[in-house]
């Protein structure tokens, strides 16, 4: 198979024309074009006055070796590089009980399957609930206020990823993504995920994506069982034997996989009380920003906004302020909604979500600063934890302790004054906002570095800085305070214990979770044999 790049066609060629122009740069008639497929898309925007969808093809073609060599001195014509994803060899140690999972986040569930795929039979233990009562728990509290700490958009089916956008970039580069794109399109997410530049699910489909994930995990042999919170672990001689399931219930393992995701505070609590060896770690914290989805697509598209074929502009963008500091977007929502993310008591939360037709009337992204363990006051492993809730519980204050989140007109943020209403932008956060001033719940050198960012921003992306834009507080949860160390096989200081995902500090996406969980899954493989096997 040969790959041939930058195959260019304009917003009004069909796709049905790749074939010609494939035809033409390979200089082959059609006869030897035995068959091909899209590898990857993009777009190219750079040019005001045209946009370009930009392909690479996998093409089955006559006289392969014969082709190649006319090309050899071509960098958009070589060899399709190899792809399949290849099982671990299994190792010899016996197990006695099945592999437990902890999490069914993006690195549980697929830690999960991997481990289904290869006859280890384990099991999947969730603290929320399934995703359609998940669902349904989510909804009362963006409606009512009424928080279930168990269950909500951090904890239960999917993890915190499914009340997202469903976003799938990474800047990774391991083949187990492709075995990722793969295992989602087989799950019920759409084709295109193979081969979209920023490939996406949106909320609404990755629902229905993770309860098949379930569902193949079970057909292998494995079980899943939600509301099955894991409230110890069971350790003899510096080796896991078991964990304690809702206070009451024990289970025997030799073997956890930990995907609790990044807002198990109380787990990590309790990992650190039994001498796990944790970590503080760098994350970042700030707010949501929204503007209307028109602006974006008219600042990224120009002329050509609002063409079928285009759908929603997104945008990432970075700054880096004289003081050290660093600010960037985060998890753009094209044609999404602010939600109330809080998973404990007393906090307010904000995130992005989209559906996968991200046709809402706003665009919302996180707009975060980077802070580190000196941020922290405390040189605790869990002081990060601590300065989450810090911030959190401070916009639950100034939201009016209900849960609606305090929010502020951009061009009021920047002259240092309250807001008395909004303008152009209606706030999509859901359950409901409250006018104040952030900087009453963010650090002082935050505040500085977004009003920064701001300006640098509206210079990249004309309106960004727009006066009516609607900046919501706080967004603490883009990754996790911590990191639980583990060794060149992928366990912790104890014995049996294997951290994966976000949560463990080791990931920053569903897709980097969802391959940090197969390399975990690989890591236990190496080393056990599949339960019941024998060695003969």
């Amino acid at each position: 198979m040969i790959r041939v790049s930058d195959i260019k066609l304009t917003l009004d060629q069909d796709e049905s024309e790749i074939k010609q122009v494939l035809l033409a740069k390979l200089k082959i008639k059609e006869k030897d074009l035995i068959d091909y497929n899209i590898f990857k898309r993009s777009i190219d925007a750079r040019k005001r006055d045209n946009i370009y969808f930009v392909y690479t093809i996998d093409a089955v073609v006559a006289q392969e070796a014969k082709i190649l060599k006319r090309f050899a001195k071509d960098k958009d014509v070589a060899p399709t590089p190899k792809l399949n994803y290849e099982y671990v060899q299994t190792g010899l140690v016996p197990l006695k009980n099945r592999p437990v999972v902890i999490g069914t986040g993006p690195a549980g569930l697929f830690a999960g399957l991997i481990l289904a795929q290869m006859g280890y039979q384990p099991l999947l233990l969730e603290r929320g609930a399934d995703v359609d009562r998940r669902t349904e728990v989510v909804k009362k509290f963006w409606s009512t206020g009424e928080l279930d700490t168990e269950c909500n958009v951090q904890f239960g089916e999917g993890g915190a990823g499914t009340f997202s956008d469903g976003k799938l970039t990474t800047l990774i580069r391991d083949l187990r993504c492709r075995k990722v794109l793969e295992e989602l399109v087989e799950a019920g997410a759409p084709t295109e995920i193979m081969y979209s530049h920023k490939p996406h699910v949106g909320t609404d489909v990755l629902r229905v994506v993770v309860k098949n994930l379930r569902q193949r995990i079970i057909s292998l042999g494995g079980e899943v069982r939600f509301n099955a919170k894991v409230t110890d672990l069971l350790v003899e001689q510096g080796k896991v034997t078991g964990v304690v399931i809702n206070d009451n219930e024990q289970v025997a393992t030799e073997v956890v996989i930990l995907a609790v995701g990044h807002s198990a505070r109380d787990t990590f609590h309790m990992l650190y009380n039994k001498g796990v060896e944790i970590t503080p770690k760098a994350f970042s914290i700030g707010v949501r920003i929204e503007h209307p989805q028109e602006l974006i697509n008219a600042a990224q598209y120009k002329q050509f906004a609002g063409h079928p074929r285009l759908g929603a502009a997104e945008y990432k963008l970075a700054y880096h302020s004289p003081s050290g500091r660093s600010a960037y977007t985060f998890c753009m929502c094209p044609g999404g909604v602010v939600v109330a993310a809080a998973s404990e008591a007393g906090g307010v939360v904000t995130n992005g979500m989209s559906e996968h037709a991200r046709n809402a009337k706003n665009a919302n992204s996180a707009l975060l600063v980077g802070v580190t363990p000196a941020d922290f006051g405390s040189d605790h492993p869990l002081a990060g934890v601590e300065f989450q809730r810090q911030w959190e519980r401070k916009a639950f204050e100034l939201g009016g302790r209900n849960y609606h989140a305090p929010a502020q007109l951009v061009g009021d943020f920047l002259q240092d004054r309250p807001s008395t209403g909004f303008g152009s932008v209606e706030p999509s956060y859901r359950k409901a906002v409250a006018l104040a001033e952030l900087k009453h719940c963010l650090p002082p050198y935050v505040v500085q570095t977004l009003k920064e960012a701001i300006v640098d921003f509206d210079r990249k992306l004309k309106g960004f800085a727009l006066p009516d834009a609607v900046l919501t507080g706080v967004e603490t949860r883009s990754s996790s305070p911590i990191r639980i160390e583990r060794n060149e096989q992928r366990q912790a200081n104890i014995e049996g214990l294997y951290p994966a995902g976000e949560g463990a500090g080791y990931a920053g996406g569903i897709v980097s979770a969802a391959v940090d969980g197969i390399r975990v899954a690989e890591a236990v493989a190496s080393k056990f044999r599949p339960l019941g096997e024998s060695t003969v």
